[in-house]
């Protein structure tokens, strides 16, 4: 019976614990110094929520307050100030519909805004991150795509040196993608597949102003124009 005895009053133990639980977001915890709060400032709205969600009181006195807190009223008062200066707290007031008392409590929507955009903030740098790496990925398959696409109309494997004038091409030169391709494709037209034509046509039209796939094409055009 008594080791019945001591289970029950475990359970009951258990039992009053959860009815005085007190429901905090862990994003508070997590991210009060990054929205500015010393530690004093996030007990002290930690204590107001738990009087508000575990004993239903909206607005406590300065006395209960200093009761929980390791500081005296005056700097209990100091840090309310503080807390509604900068906009985490505000005071509403009301009037009872039936008794016309007045009476006063605290306003958390300040606080859970700026926690909401601080998430918000964090959400839309993870994804330009994402966007980030994508376009890397996206990049850096593109070249490959195009040391790919050199080698098939080489019939062979480019050699290291190649490899290095491609990069040479896209890193030091700033030349596109789509105009290194453009410039290869006039080569294979002109029956003169090898790089040091490769880089005399890109060097001719960068000579020229000549940045797009768009603008070479024209300009080569006008040039086949003038020679025939």
């Amino acid at each position: 019976m008594r080791e019945e005895a001591y289970r029950a009053y475990a359970k009951g133990i258990s039992h009053i614990l959860q009815a005085g639980q007190l429901t905090l977001p862990y994003v508070l915890l997590k991210h009060y110094k990054r929205m500015g709060l010393t530690e004093s400032e996030t007990m002290l709205i930690i204590q107001l929520i738990g009087y508000k969600q575990v004993e239903g009181l909206d607005f406590p006195s300065l006395d209960e307050l200093q009761e929980r807190m390791a500081m005296p009223t005056a700097m209990v008062t100091a840090t309310l100030q503080r807390l509604i200066k900068d906009g985490f707290l505000s005071i509403d007031e009301h009037v009872d519909e039936v008794t016309h008392v007045q009476y006063e409590h605290y306003n958390w929507t300040g606080l859970w805004e700026k926690l909401g955009k601080l998430l918000s903030e964090d959400i839309r740098n993870q994804h330009e991150q994402l966007k980030a790496k994508e376009q890397a990925h996206r990049g850096a398959q593109q070249e490959l795509n195009l040391f790919e696409i050199f080698e098939k109309e080489f019939g062979r494997p480019l050699s290291p040196m190649e490899y290095e004038t491609i990069g040479g091409w896209i890193d030091d030169d700033r030349y596109s993608q789509p105009l290194i391709l453009l410039a290869l494709k006039e080569a294979v037209f002109a029956g003169k597949i090898h790089f040091r034509y490769i880089d005399r046509i890109l060097l001719e039209w960068s000579r020229n102003q000549i940045s797009t796939p768009e603008e070479a094409r024209a300009y080569t055009q006008k040039f086949r124009g003038n020679r025939s």
